[in-house]
């Protein structure tokens, strides 16, 4: 996305993301296309709007002003959004010690807004909510997938969701005036290069492993993830200069502290979080 962003505007990079993860998936769609239940192809669209589509626009939009690793590290409430999200639309059941967890990841990010560099200058707060709400859509489409495409297969799921996401993907890209642009040139090659590379590594291997590791897993994949996603985002961070100091080490720790609670097995009573 850093990359992409030099000479590509946010929804420029976030449209070809999806549709070069969509013409890379293209031909298993078209060949699954028929084996997948008609009823559930609407589903599968949305499951895209919310797991791929639409955070895809909110990450680019967001990190036009912060930091990767400040992205990286917000990303980390995935799970946590998995278990409210659960609870307030899907019916599931939570423990006491799962809340716990959740107010303590939620308090972690909220330190971990108020500790970044700059703050006082400019708190980009808006940027930071952006992240925060494509990680909650992240949290639904966990839930959404795991109860109603439970019998479908992952690479089926994905194909069809980014193949028919590339679609409004590739209307968005016309009006942003991508192709009345120089896309011959040097920085725009190299932007749309590595913004594909995104699409394909970042986006279509990587939701293929996601519907995988959630089928085999359940939704406590997610807290696997977690644990690498701040951790490579602060790396690149590092590659990139960005001023990370130890309070963001310390945020860092929190938040994945309370999202190991969150995730945590226990016997102990189970309560229900009404919406």
């Amino acid at each position: 996305m850093k990359e992409g962003l030099v000479a590509l505007t946010a929804f420029q990079v976030a449209s070809l993301r999806i549709i070069s993860a969509g013409i890379v998936l293209l031909p298993v769609a078209l060949r699954h296309f028929k084996s997948v239940p008609k009823n559930k192809i609407g589903t599968i669209f949305i499951s895209g709007v919310l797991g791929s589509l639409l955070p895809a626009y909110l990450f680019c939009i967001a990190e036009e002003r912060i930091d990767s690793a400040l992205a990286g590290t917000l990303n980390a409430l995935t799970p946590v959004f998995v278990i409210i999200m659960g609870a307030l639309f899907f019916s599931s059941k939570t423990s006491v010690i799962k809340i716990a967890g959740i107010i303590l990841s939620l308090s972690g990010s909220v330190l971990l807004f108020f500790v970044q560099p700059g703050f006082h200058e400019n708190s980009n707060v808006k940027d930071v909510l952006l992240v925060v709400i494509a990680t909650m859509m992240y949290g639904i489409n966990v839930n959404l997938v795991s109860k109603y495409l439970k019998e479908i297969p992952s690479l089926h799921i994905a194909a069809l969701a980014l193949v028919f996401n590339a679609i409004p993907a590739l209307i968005v890209l016309f009006f942003t005036g991508y192709f009345s642009a120089d896309i011959f040139s040097t920085p725009m090659l190299i932007a749309t290069g590595f913004t594909f590379l995104l699409g394909i590594f970042g986006t279509a291997v990587a939701s293929v492993l996601f519907y995988m590791l959630m089928k085999r897993a359940g939704m406590v994949f997610s807290s696997m993830v977690t644990y690498a996603i701040p951790v490579v985002a602060v790396m690149w961070g590092i590659f990139y200069g960005e001023e990370i100091g130890w309070i963001q080490g310390v945020c860092l720790v929190i938040i994945l502290s309370g999202v190991y609670l969150a995730n945590l097995t226990t016997k102990k009573p189970h309560v229900k979080l009404m919406p």
